[in-house]
Formats: structure tokens, C-alpha cells, sequence
């Protein structure tokens, strides 16, 4: 969860099934804020978006990019290149994300089915150490939907 959108990694049992949820997510979450907070109208821009993932390393790369992407958000300015402890420990201490689960800590997990992916991939013992050995922001950059 971002500042001003999320990422959902999501599988379709049901043809229809993602679109669906989500619209009675967006319309239950809406009128939820609005009684809280005493306003009316919409909460979100636009539709959700999305894209079929249909190998492994898509599917890894998409991980790692809902993982890095509250990276992005804390450097605005985009100077920074590169994975550096600092960001780890962001990480590490950033609430909205799945990244702790990856890494064993397990705090959603009974929402999270990590256990699905083992089907599609064979996740990194240490994803943590990894996900640092493999990547900066820049080379997933070109993974998101929009930018």
C-alpha cells in the first residue's frame, strides 16, 4: 500500500472474479472513508489496471517491483540509483507491505497464500539477500503499468 495507490498480486479462480472483487473492495472502502471522515464522493481515479503475468521471471520481477516501490515513493526526487542499506531497513520498517513475509517474518499471513507461488516459482531461500544481489529500482522500473 502506497500513499496513493496499491499493488495486489492476485490469481483469478473464477473468470471476472479479480474485477469483481475489486470494484466491491473500491465501492465498500469509499463509503467506509467517507462516514468516517464526513464527506461524499469518489476516493480513487480511474479503474484499477492491470496485467497477465505468464512466466516465472515476469512474475518474480513483479514481486520484487511491489516490493521496491515504496523505495520510489520515499525518494522523490529520483537521484538515488541502487539498492543501499537504508532501503532494507525502509523496508523493513514500512507497515503497508508484504516484503516482511518474503523475508519470514510472516505478518499477513492469513491473508497472504504464499504457499500458492511455490505452484509458478521457486521463491529465494533468502529474499532479502537476493532481492539486494539483483536489482535496482531502475531495471523494474519498466515493469509498471504506469510511470
Amino acid at each position: 500500500m502506497m500513499p496513493n495507490h496499491f499493488h495486489l498480486l492476485l490469481y483469478e479462480c473464477t473468470p471476472g472474479g479479480i474485477s469483481k472483487l475489486l470494484q466491491r473492495l473500491g465501492t465498500a472502502f469509499t463509503m467506509y472513508f467517507n462516514e468516517k471522515y464526513e464527506r461524499s464522493g469518489a476516493l480513487f481515479q480511474g479503474g484499477f489496471k492491470s496485467r497477465l503475468i505468464e512466466d516465472e521471471v515476469y512474475l518474480m520481477q513483479v514481486i520484487d517491483y511491489i516490493h521496491l516501490n515504496p523505495i520510489q515513493h520515499k525518494e522523490m526526487d529520483g537521484s538515488k540509483k541502487g539498492l543501499f542499506k537504508s532501503d532494507l531497513q525502509f523496508l523493513d520498517d514500512y507497515p503497508w507491505s508484504s516484503y516482511k513475509d518474503y523475508c519470514g517474518e510472516e505478518t499477513y499471513s492469513n491473508i497472504l497464500q504464499r504457499d500458492v507461488l511455490n505452484e509458478y516459482l521457486e521463491m529465494p531461500k533468502d529474499y532479502k539477500a537476493w532481492l539486494q544481489g539483483q536489482h535496482d529500482f531502475e531495471d523494474i522500473r519498466s515493469l509498471a503499468i504506469d510511470m
